[in-house]
């Protein structure tokens, strides 16, 4: 039996998009570790898939819908961290390029199901 969350593009793309954001996160490297902004990055990440897997387990479209906006907001604050760790050269630009065009087309995706959920009331 599978979960309705699995035929979502959005969703596979989101898993991708937080696999690649922790691969990142692991290799870090600074002379003096922020763990707890780099575990946020982390959180961040992964909870854009989590959200969408959770909205689209609940038996509203209302509440979906709900969670798809939380699903952006994380994707939103892990791009706004990834911002930052680019400043402190963290993380190179190519880096962060590959990671925002990522989430360009995540948040496209997210902002089109959410148009397409609400259209259905």
């Amino acid at each position: 039996m599978g979960f309705g969350f699995e035929s979502l593009d959005v969703w596979k793309k989101s898993i991708a998009y937080a696999n690649i954001v922790i691969s990142l996160a692991e290799n870090i490297n600074t002379s003096r570790k922020h763990w707890r902004l780099i575990e946020q990055l982390e959180a961040s990440s992964a909870s854009v898939a989590m959200n969408i897997a959770e909205g689209k387990g609940r038996y509203s479209k209302k509440e979906f819908v709900q969670f798809l906006y939380i699903a952006r907001g994380s994707l939103y604050e892990s791009m706004t961290l990834l911002n930052i760790f680019k400043e402190r050269s963290w993380i190179d630009k190519s880096s962060y390029e590959d990671t925002a065009n990522r989430a360009t087309e995540i948040a496209k995706m997210i902002n089109r199901l959410i148009q397409s959920i609400k259209g259905w009331d």
